[in-house]
């Protein structure tokens, strides 16, 4: 497979290690400030740009008629303009906040979670998550699908960072040099804490998943997908 790499920081040199080591091709590092790539000859690209970046890398994929899986997480502003793109271009699309595989089943976990906790009086939810100094957004993008799996499962409405009330979900970001990603949501009463936690060790996991998406997507799919088509959860 001829992999495309859209935004080539840490994980984008990940990402590259590990493609290389289940046999794929990289034909394309695209840096941040570079925007006058050819993507046609990809099989499929990978986006782990920037914000400012992500919705035209997308569309370009879309345009040159290549599958895209993005892990750019801060632009979701415009994620119902990218899928209508992707629809009308006929392309394949997949967006996770996270593409690591054990994060995945975490987010299947805490929506059990949540299903169980909502009847039950007396709790409060809090979330936290730390991320290393570069990340540019807060809170990141698999808080916030945390987040909304627990507004879907309960009498929650919507989320704010560092602050919240009986119907909002308050998310604390913290930002510590070399941590990849620590997520955890907590239910707290006058009794006792209900706590659940995800802690990556490395971008391993996050690659891993980038790549196995994209050898799913690449095989003549066309639609918007996410990791629960590719996990088949």
């Amino acid at each position: 497979m001829n992999i495309a790499l859209l935004g080539y920081g840490k994980m984008g040199k990940t990402i590259e290690k590990i493609a290389i080591e289940r046999g794929h091709t990289i034909i394309l590092k695209v840096d941040k400030d570079d925007t006058s790539y050819d993507v046609s000859l990809a099989d499929v690209a990978i986006d782990f740009s920037i914000p400012t970046a992500a919705v035209d890398n997308i569309t370009n994929c879309f345009k040159a008629g290549v599958p895209v899986i993005s892990g750019t997480t801060g632009w979701l502003d415009q994620y119902d303009d990218i899928v209508a793109v992707c629809k009308k271009q006929k392309g394949a699309f997949i967006y996770a906040s996270n593409y690591s595989l054990g994060v995945n089943l975490f987010f299947e976990l805490n929506k059990k979670l949540s299903q169980m906790m909502a009847p039950i009086e007396g709790y409060n939810i809090h979330m936290e998550e730390i991320h290393h100094t570069q990340k540019l957004d807060a809170p990141s993008g698999t808080a916030i699908t945390l987040a909304e799996g627990v507004i879907q499962n309960s009498n929650k409405e919507a989320w704010a960072l560092d602050k919240g009330d009986g119907k909002t979900i308050p998310i604390a970001a913290k930002r510590i040099q070399d941590v990849p990603g620590t997520h955890t949501v907590t239910y707290s009463s006058e009794v006792d804490d209900i706590e659940i936690k995800h802690t990556a060790h490395n971008r391993q996991g996050f690659a891993l998943g980038a790549v196995v998406a994209a050898e799913w997507l690449q095989n003549n799919k066309i639609g918007v997908f996410g990791m629960k088509d590719v996990l088949g959860l």
